[in-house]
């Protein structure tokens, strides 16, 4: 039996791509399976009583060696922000190429926690900062100095000691340029060398936590029990920063997409499923309840989908309890039909990243496809015709020329970059200023203006012709030709609408990082928990890969 790709015109909808979950396929849960044979190390930890100091964490493997260099910092509560404008954190990180010396570290103290102001170096691969969670961390303090692990029941409110506000890479700040590592084996998948800071100061924030407990009390404090370590991991604080990032970069983000749809589409074409993949899979959705029932959050539209969810995923276990039989010809198939006749979107896509759980062979190969050289295909074919532009709009946006953009709700928003901190923000067109430095993130609503341009020029004129009187629509010209080829490269929705909800950009994207337990704080920014049931490094030679779905706490 031959199943078809999903339609991209359903499937690239904000409402469904806000559902997305992590999967085999995110990015920090290939990173581990791709760093499990590497040495671990921690190569020199200088903190003081108080937590404060350097410390370096290594991975190596033959030559090769990817060294993090932590710096704690000691601030004011009142300098503790997880906004954009902040200027002071808790600890500040950089990922460098290779075993920094000495003089690489002295360099790197003066530089590293100034973040976007300081000056990294071509040995720079990434950067860092992070927060203390203050009430979790001091209360994990205080139990260990007493000789005494910490509530689980206050820690799993939470889930994590620290959380990120920001990750750069490739370019940023004086950081190596991709080109100069991009052709490493190892780092072939998106996003590898963020993931393995983000997991390294996993280990750190642990590791600090003890050390500064031993010295409040060296007599009676214990270490944080391992099992409590490994169900805990690193929060992350993100805003409208992400989003234009899945604009910008259209082939890559179908080169994810694709990756995933193509896993689905292979799954449900196995036409005899082995009781030993079956069995794993179910397994797999009982023990997620944990993550559903343990999703906490304030948010009423997050709570309403986490409910809708729990609903629909007790609902499925039930059906499959009493009324499927795996034995049957194309049971994922039949699953996947039953899912969307009787689920909600939610859950549609949670029961969909479940289902490549026990499919290794079908996963790991995906996994080296989710990359993208895109320059490859920025070029515009200048010498194909009007008619053929038109055509390909037609095919691949028939919901967007239905969008009527005279109407001000579908016109409501536009996109800039703030002064201070170039940093992405959204506004209302009508109620403030600044729309005449609008960034180019309308796609809907330009690929609408292409189109009826288009309908009134000669069929017979080339795209180079039809530029030279209409070049404030080549970015949307070069988006089409780009969609002709990859049809997952585009919101098929309004990202200037009124009814926007621009954190599903951001959960599309941390979706595929691997991100657990969205936590929108507005419509615009969010709180999520990676690495949450990973393996610590010690552990990475022999691990459950099915960890996500085993958090205790």
């Amino acid at each position: 039996m031959k199943v078809e790709l999903r339609d991209p015109n359903k499937i690239m909808k904000l409402s469904r791509l806000g559902s997305f979950h992590q999967s085999k396929l995110s990015f920090l849960r290939s990173f581990l399976n791709e760093f499990k044979e590497w040495e671990y190390k921690r190569d020199l930890f200088n903190l003081n009583e108080n937590g404060f100091g350097e410390a370096v964490y290594s991975f190596k493997k033959n030559k090769r060696v990817y060294s993090l260099v932590c710096f704690a910092n000691e601030i004011k509560d009142e300098e503790r922000s997880d906004r954009v404008i902040a200027t002071k954190w808790d600890a500040a990180f950089t990922l460098h190429d290779g075993v920094p010396t000495k003089k690489d570290i002295e360099r790197l103290k003066n530089e590293v926690p100034k973040q976007e102001v300081g000056r990294l170096s071509y040995k720079e691969l990434t950067l860092s900062r992070a927060n203390k969670s203050v009430r979790i961390y001091n209360h994990v303090v205080e139990s260990l100095s007493k000789g005494q692990q910490p509530d689980l029941n206050l820690l799993s409110k939470v889930g994590y000691l620290y959380r990120t506000t920001a990750v750069y890479g490739s370019g940023k700040f004086g950081l190596a340029d991709r080109f100069r590592i991009k052709n490493r084996e190892e780092i072939n998948g998106p996003f590898r060398l963020e993931m393995m800071l983000v997991y390294l100061v996993r280990q750190f924030t642990f590791d600090q936590v003890n050390h500064v407990a031993y010295h409040k009390n060296p007599k009676i404090a214990v270490k944080l029990d391992d099992n409590i370590c490994k169900n805990l991991g690193i929060g992350n604080s993100t805003g409208l920063g992400m989003a234009p990032f899945i604009v910008n970069h259209p082939t890559l983000l179908n080169n994810w997409i694709l990756s995933r749809e193509k896993a689905l589409k292979k799954i449900r074409e196995i036409k005899d499923v082995e009781s030993q993949d079956s069995d794993l899979f179910i397994d797999c959705v009982k023990k997620s309840l944990r993550n559903i029932t343990s999703w906490n959050t304030d948010s009423e539209y997050q709570q309403k989908k986490i409910s809708s969810l729990l609903k629909d995923v007790e609902k499925f276990l039930n059906f499959i309890d009493k009324d499927f039989n795996f034995e049957s010809e194309y049971p994922f198939n039949k699953i996947y039909q039953w899912l969307e006749d009787n689920t909600c979107e939610e859950c549609i896509e949670y029961i969909v990243s479940i289902m490549m759980e026990p499919y290794n062979n079908i996963v790991n190969p995906l996994v080296k496809e989710m990359s993208s050289d895109e320059e490859k295909y920025f070029n515009i074919p200048t010498y194909r015709k009007v008619e053929e532009l038109r055509n390909i709009i037609e095919a691949k946006y028939p919901n967007i020329l239905d969008i009527n953009f005279e109407k001000k709700e579908n016109n409501k928003n536009f996109w800039f970059i703030s002064k201070n901190k170039e940093e992405p923000r959204l506004a209302d067109r009508f109620e403030e200023h600044g729309s005449e430095l609008e960034q180019p993130l309308a796609i809907a609503r330009d690929i609408k203006k292409l189109y009826d341009k288009l309908l009134v020029s000669k069929n017979s004129l080339t795209i180079a012709e039809f530029l030279t009187s209409n070049s404030e629509l080549r970015h949307v010209v070069r988006r089409a030709f780009i969609v002709e080829k990859f049809p997952y490269s585009e919101i098929q929705d309004n990202t200037i609408g009124k009814d926007l909800m621009p954190i599903d950009m951001l959960r599309l994207k941390l979706s595929f990082f691997g991100a657990l337990k969205f936590d929108p704080r507005s419509d615009k920014w969010l709180r999520i928990c990676m690495f949450q049931g990973a393996p610590l490094p010690n552990e990475l030679k022999s691990y459950d890969e099915q960890w996500v779905y085993k958090t205790n706490i």
